[in-house]
């Protein structure tokens, strides 16, 4: 499926393909919720890094966290106009780029169900929902964005 984004502002345009195109994760880690503003966790979706087509580039930066007083590898992209965080790019995998599904213009899939991950990293006046259709993780989940779209049937491409 093409996904279509952009950031607040429009400096920055972009489309990628993704084969799991569900926004159905959600991370409470510290690094997603202040990176992005967040009320609370951001979602990302996974895209192929080869299919990146960006138009306005050179409004992009740039952001590295730190974790635990190491600068991570992996490159978190955003306006510099506006702040907006658009994708997240690791060289460990260089193929796959997970842009924020609150970047994407494109109708997104409704997902089946709801993973909440980095539990464990959550404020106490963050209500997570519970119940029928919401799966939880202190940290990790036991699978990756592709497994969870091939484990529903939803991974594009499937026979």
């Amino acid at each position: 499926m093409k996904l279509k984004g952009s950031c607040r502002c429009r400096a920055i345009e972009f489309e990628m393909e993704s084969k799991t195109p569900y926004p159905y994760m959600r991370c409470y880690c510290s690094i997603c919720r202040k990176a992005a503003g967040s009320g609370g966790y951001a979602i990302n979706l996974m895209c192929q890094a080869g299919s990146l087509k960006i138009q306005g580039a050179e409004s992009k930066a740039i952001y590295n966290a730190v974790i635990n007083g190491v600068t991570s590898a992996a490159e978190r992209h955003f306006c510099k106009s506006c702040g907006t965080h658009l994708w997240v790019w690791d060289p460990r995998w260089p193929e796959l780029i997970h842009p924020h599904a609150g970047t994407i213009d494109t109708p997104l899939p409704r997902p089946p169900e709801t993973v909440h991950i980095m539990l464990e990293f959550k404020p106490e006046w963050i209500e997570v929902p519970d119940g029928p259709g919401h799966v939880h993780f202190q940290g990790y989940p036991d699978m990756s964005i592709e497994e969870w779209h091939r484990s529903k049937g939803l991974y594009e491409g499937m026979t």
